[in-house]
């Protein structure tokens, strides 16, 4: 699959064990040609007789036409250190979502390391939760696109577009806010927002930046939902027509659609782009809020809606919370256990510890005057064990410290304990 971006072909790979986005700058020794002749070894260029190919570091091939121009670099030994902090979140998904989620949030406009970015958005959607309740049905990329159309963006692909046209609405209220210049530009010239937001929106920019600025807004976008999408469209509607100097070259409709269409490699750059988004103070509530005025607009204009869609979900922790994934949650094991048939005895009375029963008893015993002599050791440690309502086998009826049988378990049981010692489940403590 060829990838295909601008008018020069990749740079050669930077000094200083940077990753240039090559596989072959992952080979240590050779020298820019031999990387050269490394990259076009078995490739489908040189089958074909074409001209010689390079490898990006998202792994399509890029010809000599095909380059987006300079990549953002990322050092090999922090590409590692990313690697392994995701691979510890990966393995600890839920803990970290519910922990640590701003934490998540911000590696994810880092940039997800490309060697787990596919399993990392199938954690963020909850991808992942749908295939393991669906086994055997689709793959894992299926999963993650229904999630996009139920989640993300439900209604966007149905039929007359209406959610389209209603975040186009709310889309043009926002940008008053954030960019007054260019939307009574638009305004004056009565451009509806379908006309540049429609692809935008609906293909979540994939068809409109760079791969490496589109892989950076998806990272966000699994993480955050749909007010990335929001943000990236007012940052480029900001920059294209924020100011009267880039206006200029806008004086009627068809050349403002024109730039729209066009827009300057500059402001769709990823690190750029990425670092206006993060930037950028639009909320989850303000999109909300703006969704529900324009929605009451959209009654009043044209009736209800036709498309009765469910409430769109903002980010991997309401998706989360919404679909909880089927692991189990942990709960505390006591190290007491009864056998399955055995009846759990009702705790009564305020609970005392296995030492202060001990002593009450043989306070009682010296007072009755039936106290002979200390129990032997091993007497004493059957008693801990038990909470001293396990009586040694040699201990005679009339002792104080003797239980009837009818009111307890059977002598001979190897589960056989007291009624103080489960108290622990419900305290959550043992006393052993």
């Amino acid at each position: 699959m060829a990838k295909s971006h601008g008018e020069n072909g990749p740079r050669a790979p930077a000094a200083g064990g940077s990753l240039s986005g090559t596989r072959e700058s992952l080979a240590p020794g050779p020298d820019a040609a031999a990387a050269d002749e490394l990259s076009s070894l078995g490739s489908d260029s040189e089958a074909n007789g074409f001209a010689e190919r390079r490898i990006d570091k998202f792994g399509f091939i890029v010809g000599s036409q095909g380059a987006e121009g300079a990549l953002e670099e990322v050092p090999l030994e922090v590409l590692r250190q990313r690697e392994s902090k995701w691979l510890d979140m990966l393995n600890n998904w839920d803990k970290w979502m519910a922990k640590k989620h701003k934490k998540i949030r911000l590696r994810c406009q880092k940039g997800i390391p490309p060697s787990l970015r596919g399993r990392a958005w199938q954690y963020l959607s909850g991808g992942k939760v749908k295939l393991q309740q669906n086994p055997g049905k689709f793959d894992q990329a299926f999963w993650c696109l229904v999630q996009i159309c139920e989640k993300y963006l439900p209604g966007y692909y149905s039929e007359k577009l209406e959610a389209i046209q209603l975040d186009g609405e709310i889309l043009f209220s926002l940008l008053q806010k954030v960019s007054p210049v260019a939307h009574k530009h638009l305004s004056q010239q009565k451009i509806d927002p379908l006309l540049y937001m429609t692809e935008w929106f609906m293909c979540a920019f994939s068809r409109t930046l760079p791969w490496s600025s589109v892989l950076r807004v998806w990272d966000m976008f699994f993480c955050e939902g749909v007010k990335i999408i929001f943000r990236v469209g007012l940052v480029l509607l900001k920059h294209a027509l924020g100011s009267p100097e880039k206006l200029k070259a806008c004086q009627g409709q068809y050349e403002t659609i024109e730039r729209l269409r066009s827009l300057s490699p500059k402001i769709m750059q990823e690190a750029f782009l990425v670092q206006e988004v993060v930037e950028l103070p639009v909320t989850e509530r303000q999109i909300e809020r703006e969704h529900l005025i324009q929605l009451r607009r959209w009654q009043d204009t044209r009736g209800e809606l036709q498309c009765h869609s469910p409430p769109r979900l903002h980010g991997a922790k309401a998706i989360l919370e919404a679909e909880p994934g089927p692991w189990p949650t942990l709960q505390p094991s006591p190290s007491i256990r009864l056998p399955p048939d055995a009846p759990l005895p009702g705790s009564k009375g305020k609970y005392k510890p296995p030492k202060q029963v001990q002593k009450e008893q043989r306070k009682q015993a010296k007072a009755s005057g039936q106290w002979d002599k200390p129990p032997t050791p091993s007497q004493a440690k059957v008693a801990a064990a038990a909470g001293d309502a396990c009586p040694p086998r040699d201990v005679h009826p009339k002792d104080p410290v003797y239980q009837d049988p009818q009111d307890s378990a059977p002598q001979d049981s190897a589960y056989h304990c007291s009624q103080e010692s489960l108290t622990s489940q419900e305290s959550e403590d043992t006393y052993l």
